[in-house]
């Protein structure tokens, strides 16, 4: 064969290659269609395609046309055209770690090294994708120019034009689920490309509905009527309610939320509790068989949503906003505000950890393996079961995970036997390990993997061989993934409860949550039911959110049904715990996730949607989406504050809506909420127009009800200015005072303005003494209103039960009395009113505030790789490699210095003054001399002319003396 011949057959070689590997990887970045017909778009049960054509569909007389099959094939090409629009990636992105991303392998990605590997070359991967972003060059030769990038959007509006178009078709034609399709799509556009039509969406559901009785779409048609988003009908509440009716006995699991959450609150109804417990029941049901059908232990948890307000602090920012102030601090979403404001970012916290970990940081490989996992900055309290924050979305990438977890666990176990099972054998295990540091915690991620089958196969006994490894140290989640082993019976031989049973004892000691929930489903389904709750409750407070609820609520509804004297108070602790779990196990409908993204898009239509989903989901009880919706329509600092009819004043529609998801939000217990309704009563925002005096009437008494709670100290604030301009409330020194010094107890950085207040309160009081008032503070004895509200209350009842009698009591009963006395000031010296219900409130406050100092105990993985790189700036500053003795000496006189801080500040103070007082003296003396020169200057420029003067020198000039 010939040298040309050779040369064509290896070109040709090489071109196939090509188009193979090109074929391979377009196939493995497609996304299926299914998941898009399953989800978004999931057809109903038992409703039949092409029964019922549309009064307005086109009728073909043509014997031989089969519309039924014209109308298939329609459908079926604008699905495969819409999952090629949704396939491509957005856009806008709030971060680079916003979406959680899978891995899916392909040809492309394992002959391309990853950017996140490990090493020096994904080192440098990184840092040019970094180099990109930020300089303009690469952006000017890396990306599409402005004319191919409009010639693509041209083109995919094309395309979704020609899925509008062939939905339509095809429901002219009478298939029932193009018509649902379409009216979907035209409420809740894929992306930017589709135009957002709710009247058409509108006209395409009800339609829908009235042909099929689909619940979905009388679930979307209730929404629309009861909020009258875009005036597309006008709001009718007595409507939404059957609508929602109907869609909750279809088995809408939104509706059922939403029609539970009505009758809960009673909106548009009366209020009953039993009807709500049975709906939420339902949805909570849902969830929790959606739940337990996921591989064993149940379905990842979906992260939690977050409260736009808590990443700045709070509605009201930072220490003035109850979120940021008292044990709120820990919240994850107050730290990654703090964070970012910062200037920290999830990127930079991860080629940080990254960067640690490729120098040999067991501590940060672990750290960074667990990040992968969960794929979140932050985890959950609880244990690996009890799921993750969304406030720090990363990509989950588990290959990723368990190469750092692998990396650890090498160190104890470097091989695995060919038999799971006999992994005690010698020779798989390194001697004389006593500490196993972070490799027994390693041997829990990898068997939870190998159990569930998350980036690799699943395999049953190789997780029961990771389990067994990490028992060996007493970890507690392979102790409590063992018992689950034994207790399902997973590998063969291997199922016996009584083992299970003490696998889950020895875990539940160490405070594992999940270990506590499997020891109360135990009990629960013998029927022993006292104590199931006793573990449940210790569930809860470790910080277990799903399951502990779930059971906890089907016990006190059983206890609500059997007693009737209690309703009231299981009924409500039913509702409150089935509705943590209906919001909490939403895999199939996440509104909250979808709508943070949207809103962080940084687009007009990103946030369109993300008010529209946020309003969803606050028909359906959501207090996340209550809040974040009112925050963002908030008139301070709204987007939508001015209207084209009213470009000046404010839209009093807008202020509307937020002031009901304000009122609804503090309904569900944000005290940031109550506060904010009574600034808008105060000024009168979205209220009907009334007097200001009983507006600001209004106002007082939302803002007592804040105060009442004693941790809001801006209520607090708000009613001491109050009561001391007798505004709403009459003028009282002494109670404006008191609401000022409860302020500053309440919240110590409120020390400023209290302290302002106070002087101009004693300022006024004195002036309005003078001016011949009574009843004005007195600046020199003692005031009785420094006494807090407990120590008021307990002094009033002394004054009053003293006035009656005076009981004489055993010296030796004194210490008994006193004891007794103690307790009941436990729970009546908060000043507030009782009412029924009031011990279980306490009772599950102090619970929360257990619930929250286990959640402090999680540490916060940026302030620790803070810390850790603090300390390691520290450590080389004090011992560098040139002079370790120096070094030491500089380290040990760190504290001096900053005792001294003050006195070098003095010290600067004062020399500046000294250099100012030297510039002072040295510019006059400039001064001086520069017009001594002049002088010198004009006397030696010659004879200047004196007019009838005698120049100097002439005798005559000595008779122009005057004496006076």
């Amino acid at each position: 064969m010939s040298p040309r011949k050779n040369a064509s057959s290896r070109r040709a070689t090489w071109l196939a290659f090509g188009l193979v590997a090109l074929a391979a990887f377009s196939a493995s970045a497609q996304p299926q269609t299914d998941s898009l017909e399953s989800t978004s778009f999931e057809r109903e049960p038992g409703v039949q395609q092409n029964t019922q054509v549309p009064n307005d569909a086109t009728v073909y007389s043509e014997p031989e046309f089969d519309q039924g099959a014209e109308a298939t094939r329609a459908y079926k090409s604008a699905l495969f055209t819409l999952s090629n629009l949704t396939a491509h990636a957005p856009s806008h992105t709030h971060d680079v770690f916003s979406q959680p991303t899978t891995t899916t392998p392909s040809l492309l990605s394992a002959l391309l090294p990853n950017p996140q590997g490990q090493g020096p070359l994904g080192s440098a991967i990184r840092i040019a994708l970094k180099l990109r972003q930020q300089f303009f060059l690469f952006r000017l030769f890396g990306g599409p120019s402005g004319n191919a990038a409009r010639k693509k959007d041209e083109e995919m509006r094309g395309k979704a034009i020609k899925v509008v178009d062939l939905l339509q078709h095809s429901a002219e034609l009478g298939n029932m689920d193009a018509l649902f399709t379409l009216g979907y799509i035209s409420m809740f556009p894929p992306n930017s490309h589709f135009p957002s039509d709710p009247k058409l969406a509108y006209d395409s559901l009800s339609h829908h509905a009235a042909l099929t009785g689909n619940a979905s779409s009388q679930a979307l048609l209730a929404f629309l009527h009861a909020t009258g988003y875009a005036d597309v009908v006008p709001i009718d509440q007595a409507q939404a309610l059957l609508y929602y009716t109907f869609a909750a006995q279809g088995g809408d699991k939104g509706a059922q939320m939403a029609l539970g959450y009505r009758y809960w609150s009673g909106i548009s109804t009366i209020e009953d509790c039993g009807r709500a417990v049975e709906w939420y029941e339902a949805s909570a049901d849902e969830a929790m068989s959606m739940f337990l059908s996921g591989p064993p232990g149940g379905r990842t948890l979906p992260q939690t949503a977050t409260r736009l307000s808590d990443l700045d602090g709070g509605v009201f920012g930072p220490g003035a906003s109850v979120a940021s102030t008292g044990l709120n601090i820990i919240k994850p979403a107050v730290k990654a505000g703090l964070a970012h404001t910062a200037g920290e970012t999830w990127d930079d916290v991860l080629e940080y950890y990254i960067f640690n970990a490729d120098r040999g940081e067991t501590d940060f490989a672990f750290k960074l393996g667990k990040i992968y996992y969960q794929g979140s900055i932050y985890a959950s309290a609880g244990g690996i079961g009890s799921g993750s924050e969304g406030v720090g979305r990363v990509p989950q990438d588990f290959h990723q995970a368990q190469a750092y977890f692998l990396q650890i666990a090498r160190q104890v176990w470097p091989r695995d036997p060919p038999n799971p099972l006999q992994h005690n054998a010698s020779g798989y295990k390194a001697e004389n390990v006593k500490q196993p540091g972070y490799a027994a915690k390693s041997a829990a991620y990898l068997g939870r993997m190998y159990l569930r089958g998350e980036g690799v196969k699943q395999d049953y006994a190789m997780a029961m061989m990771w389990f067994e490894r990490g028992a060996e140290f007493e970890e507690r989640e392979c102790l409590n993934l063992l018992g689950i082993v034994w207790r399902d019976g997973l590998v063969p031989g291997r199922q016996d409860m009584k083992t299970a049973i003490e696998f889950f004892n020895r875990a539940a000691a160490q405070e594992l949550a999940e270990a506590h929930v499997n020891l109360g489903k135990y009990n629960y389904y013998r029927g022993e039911f006292k104590l199931a709750v006793t573990y449940f409750e210790t569930a809860v407070r470790f910080g277990s959110t799903f399951e502990a609820h779930f059971y906890l609520a089907k016990i006190h509804t059983l206890n609500m049904r059997a007693n009737q004297d209690f309703t009231a108070g299981f009924c409500a602790s039913a509702v409150s715990f089935f509705k943590l779990v209906a919001e909490r196990g939403v895999w199939d409908d996440d509104l909250l996730t979808d709508a943070e993204v949207a809103w962080y898009s940084g687009t007009d239509r990103g946030k369109e949607i993300a008010i529209l989903k946020w309003l969803v989901a606050a028909e359906r009880g959501s207090e996340i989406a209550q809040n974040n919706l009112a925050y963002v329509l908030d008139q301070d600092r709204s987007m939508l504050r001015l209207t084209r009819f009213a470009p000046i004043e404010a839209s009093n529609d807008t202020a509307l809506l937020a002031l009901t998801q304000w009122t609804r939000s503090a309904a569900q217990r944000n005290i940031d909420a109550l506060v904010k309704v009574g600034d808008y009563y105060y000024h009168g925002l979205g209220v009907p127009d009334e007097p200001e005096a009983l507006r600001w009437e209004k106002a007082a008494k939302y803002y007592q009800s804040a105060a009442d709670t004693q941790v809001s100290a801006l209520a607090m604030w708000n009613l001491g200015w109050m009561y001391e301009n007798g505004v709403g409330v009459p003028q009282d020194f002494h109670l404006a005072k008191r609401h000022y010094d409860m302020a500053v107890e309440t919240n110590s950085e409120a020390y400023l303005p209290v302290l302002l207040s106070l002087t101009k309160l004693y300022a006024r009081s004195l002036w309005y003494t003078l001016q011949g008032g009574k009843d004005g503070l007195n600046l020199w004895t003692y005031d009785e209103d420094k006494l807090s509200v407990a120590e008021r209350t307990r002094l009033k009842r002394e004054i009053d039960g003293g006035s009656k009698e005076t009981p004489q009591q055993d010296s030796g009963a004194e210490p008994a009395l006193h004891k007794e006395e103690k307790a009941v000031e436990e729970f009546e010296d908060d000043g507030s009113p009782w009412y029924l219900g009031k011990a279980r409130e306490q009772f599950r406050r102090r619970r929360q505030d257990e619930a929250a100092r286990a959640t402090a105990e999680e540490e916060d993985p940026v302030q620790w790789a803070r810390e850790r790189r603090n300390a390691e700036n520290e450590r080389d500053a004090d011992f560098g490699p040139e002079d370790y003795f120096d070094g030491a000496i500089r380290g040990g006189h760190r504290r001096e210095e900053d005792v001294d801080e003050f006195a070098e500040t003095m010290l600067l103070v004062a020399l500046c003054a000294v250099v100012a007082v030297l510039i002072y003296v040295r510019t006059r003396i400039v001064d001086r001399a520069r017009r001594q020169n002049q002088e010198q200057q004009q006397d030696q420029g010659g004879q200047r002319d004196l007019g009838v003067f005698p120049p100097p020198g002439d005798p005559a000039r000595q008779e122009w003396n005057i004496v006076h």
